[in-house]
């Protein structure tokens, strides 16, 4: 099949790539059973870019076979060996940058320069940590806590573990779940959203090139309710991270309770943009534009909520705005586009549609609409800036997911910090001040599971990043991550080879 337009192989030759099917399980690629077909749409053009075979229950099961039959091998290996192997794996996908840049931007309608910048070399960066990471899975010292008993703990891996990516950062939500799966010994099927299964599936491929063994890293590209639910329920799955909505989160947490799995929960986020009246106007309002639009504002840290100190607060609307409208919608593979499309039409009216509501009960400032022209054929909507919502309004207090910032005035700290909490979320957050107190007070008051000051978004592989409140709970990236999936075994014994005995005597009396 070929489509034509600009969803074209040199952009990404997505059918010829996957000509096998979309599901990658013991090693190669594979057709699903279910018997149902989902396309990958190019969200810039509306534009079939590849036509698949989703993946049903079946299928999961092959997966789930596969990676359990390879997981005492992998789970025997040394971490050295491990470890050797994810370096290869990190050079691999190295070699191999521009595939997965290009394949992103096709399926998500990032620009090119985002995921040549951004999301590929932060995958690259993920696997060089836990490539180094392997070789430091450490329990406890051992001590003789009990008279002559020695203890010490041992870190094991899990098993089987069952995970679902998002399709807003499907190369790296699918690096955040594999990586540290892998170094701790664990294997992993992982099921990608069906918009957006094309690098996932290139990273398990370049995996099994890496020498990583079959059946270690297996994918399955099906609908939530079939496959994903069938994975997360499934007997042999010892564990399941998901990341996505808090209401899909409740329902995994649910499925996944029947089978008492451990659960990891990366959830929804209203990132809360804190500005005190000290701070650095123009960096602020930079910071909020950066902040908010990154990915086209589908991003569970995304700032959405800027909260302005009253004596900053018009000059930060008017800044802010005129920012917003010198971004440059366009071709995400044009170089000088700064924002493409939301990731479909539906996504898009979703979005349009918290906007047009708010007009009833706020002030819109610029943007709330889709542009016209050549771009009205994607899922192209303008940055949008809206003041003077109510704290308890629509758009104050529900995950938009898309290029949309409120602004609310504050009078005192207390207020501001105070407004900062008061949603159900508590994902990310940022302070901005240039005095260190008021900077620190924020960083301990703001319940978030990460807060940047006098910034907005950047991450590290060393760091960890992950919810408090209804964003869930667990981390990704950093060591904190790599012992999520591991699960700790005291171990005791007697070196006196008597004590047993007296501790049978101590119990039962003598016999």
């Amino acid at each position: 099949m070929h489509i034509p337009g600009t969803a074209t192989p040199d952009r990404f030759p997505a059918e010829e790539r996957f000509a096998e099917g979309a599901q990658y399980i013991a090693g190669r690629l594979t057709r699903g059973t279910s018997g149902r077909t989902h396309a990958v749409v190019d969200p810039a053009t509306g534009e079939e870019v590849l036509t698949y075979e989703l993946a049903g229950p079946a299928d999961v099961d092959r997966a789930v076979a596969a990676a359990r039959a390879a997981f005492p091998g992998w789970a025997g290996a040394t971490p050295g060996e491990r470890s050797d192997a994810l370096h290869r794996f990190a050079a691999v996908l190295a070699d191999r940058a521009e595939d997965f840049a290009r394949a992103e931007s096709l399926q998500c309608g990032k620009p090119l320069k985002l995921t040549r910048e951004f999301d590929v070399p932060g995958t690259i960066d993920n696997a060089a940590f836990f490539a180094g990471a392997a070789r430091h899975l450490q329990g406890q010292s051992a001590g003789e806590y009990s008279g002559d008993h020695t203890s010490y703990v041992r870190r094991e891996p899990i098993g089987v573990v069952g995970s679902i990516a998002p399709w807003n950062y499907p190369l790296q939500m699918a690096a955040w779940k594999i990586l540290p799966a892998i170094a701790a010994g664990n294997t992993i099927v992982l099921k990608p959203a069906e918009l957006t299964p094309l690098t996932s599936l290139l990273f398990a491929q370049a995996a099994t090139d890496a020498g990583i063994p079959d059946g270690v890293i297996n994918i399955v590209t099906g609908t939530g309710k079939e496959a994903g639910e069938h994975l997360v329920g499934h007997p042999d799955v010892a564990m399941t991270s998901f990341t996505g909505s808090t209401a899909v989160g409740k329902r995994v947490a649910e499925v996944a309770t029947a089978t008492v799995k451990r659960l990891h929960l990366e959830l929804g986020g209203k990132a809360p943009f804190v500005v005190f009246d000290d701070a650095d106007l123009e960096a602020a309002a930079h910071g909020a534009v950066a902040g908010s639009l990154i990915n086209t504002g589908q991003d569970c840290t995304a700032a959405t909520r800027a909260y302005v100190q009253r004596p900053l607060y018009e000059a930060f609307v008017e800044r802010t705005a005129a920012l917003m409208e010198s971004v440059r919608l366009g071709d995400p593979f044009a170089a000088g586009t700064d924002l493409g499309p939301l990731i479909s039409h539906v996504q898009r009216d979703r979005v349009a549609g918290f906007v047009d509501r708010a007009r009833a009960y706020a002030r819109v400032v610029t943007g709330g609409e889709a542009p016209e022209g050549e771009l009205a054929k994607g899922a192209y909507y303008r940055p949008t800036l809206i003041a003077d919502a109510a704290q308890d309004s629509e758009v104050v207090q529900s995950e938009i997911f898309g290029p949309v910032l409120v602004v609310l005035p504050f009078d005192t700290d207390d207020e501001g910090l105070a407004l900062a909490n008061d949603t159900p979320y508590g994902l990310a957050a940022s302070a901005w001040s240039r005095d260190v107190y008021r900077a620190n007070r924020a960083t301990r008051e703001i319940k978030a599971g990460c807060v940047w000051i006098n910034d907005h978004i950047p991450i590290i592989s060393e760091m960890p990043h992950g919810g408090y409140k209804s964003s869930g709970y667990g981390k990704d990236m950093s060591a904190y991550s790599f012992e999520e999936y591991t699960q700790i075994k005291h171990v005791m014994f007697d070196n006196t080879a008597v004590a047993a005995k007296d501790w049978h005597r101590t119990v039962f009396g003598d016999r």
